[in-house]
Parts: C-alpha cells; structure tokens; sequence
C-alpha cells in the first residue's frame, strides 16, 4: 500500500490514493480543479520508503478539489462577573475538502 506524509500549513497529513481530507481554505483560482502538495516528508510504495531530510526532492501529492466546506459552528462566551458585562460570539472555521489522486516520486 503506497502512502505519504506531507505538510500543509503547518500540519502534517498521512494519506493514501483515494482518500478524502480537509485543509485549510486558502486562495484558489478560478476554473482549477487540482492542488500540488510539494513539501512531501516521506513516501512508502513497492520500491522502499524514502525519508526526507526535511523533504523528498521531485517528490508531489496530486489532489483534486471536492468544494468548500464549513466545521461546526462554535460559541465563544465572555463576561465578567458582578459587572453585567456578557458578550457570546459565535465562529465557522471554513475548510478546502480534497481527494487523494495520485503520489509521485
């Protein structure tokens, strides 16, 4: 079973072909429909595992983009006490859901 680890915005995702993740929003063009992951940290397939120091050179994570998604929305609540001061804010953090097409390396 061919996998790979690479990092996206500071996080570090171990995937395989196929597999369906969420990463951080971030600014796409208009019309694409792929995404290249090129900070690859380390590939496993039938030739060996091959570890980068930090990253593996030429290596590439191929992802097709599925559409935006929204998390679940989450209330932060402040106040202080005796005073009367209440303040509730709510917030969605948005998310690039993407599917595993291919590792190259």
């Amino acid at each position: 079973m061919a996998y790979a680890i690479f990092e996206d915005s500071g996080t570090q995702f171990k995937v395989e072909p196929g597999d369906v993740l969420e990463v951080d929003l971030r600014p796409v063009a208009e019309g694409t429909d792929t995404i290249t992951f090129d900070k690859v940290l380390l590939i496993s397939g039938d030739a060996g595992v091959k570890i980068g120091q930090p990253l593996v050179s030429g290596a590439t994570v191929t992802a097709k983009l599925l559409g935006q998604i929204k998390d679940d929305k989450i209330f932060v609540e402040r106040f202080t006490r005796r005073k009367g001061f209440h303040r509730r804010v709510g917030h969605r953090q948005k998310y690039l859901a993407i599917k595993i097409e291919a590792i190259n390396g």
